[in-house]
């Protein structure tokens, strides 16, 4: 299963700190990593393999979002800063577009990632 992990920058210590907490689920054979660029290499600091992206704003959302719509991507983990503005807004909005048209299930903050992670394991 394909996870993504995305983050805002002042959200990245929070999915680093998330993703620590859930190793045992995350490091599962199963389950393959993809990252934006700068959200991937600092999961990829704290020991996890992730198959990084370009940076969100230089088109990782819509690497992402492609993903998604090819069916590769089974899962969206995306800590938003819901009080910082981002210049690549439009890309946010088609990722969570993209994730609604099919069906993806996108979690946009850590207590609804954890839903559905704990979810996810329960399928593996």
């Amino acid at each position: 299963m394909e996870i993504a992990i995305i983050a805002h920058d002042g959200k990245k210590v929070d999915m680093v700190q998330f993703l620590n907490k859930n190793i045992d689920i995350l490091k599962n054979e199963k389950i393959k990593l993809i990252a934006t660029g700068t959200t991937g290499s600092k999961a990829e600091n704290a020991g996890f393999k992730v198959k990084k992206m370009l940076s969100g704003p230089m088109g990782g959302d819509a690497q992402i979002a492609a993903r998604v719509a090819e069916g590769k991507t089974k899962l969206v983990l995306f800590f938003k800063d819901p009080l910082a503005s981002h210049v690549h807004e439009v890309d946010i909005n088609m990722l969570l577009r993209v994730c609604d048209v099919h069906n993806v299930p996108i979690a946009t903050n850590e207590a609804s990632a954890q839903l559905l992670l704990n979810a996810t394991i329960v399928k593996l």
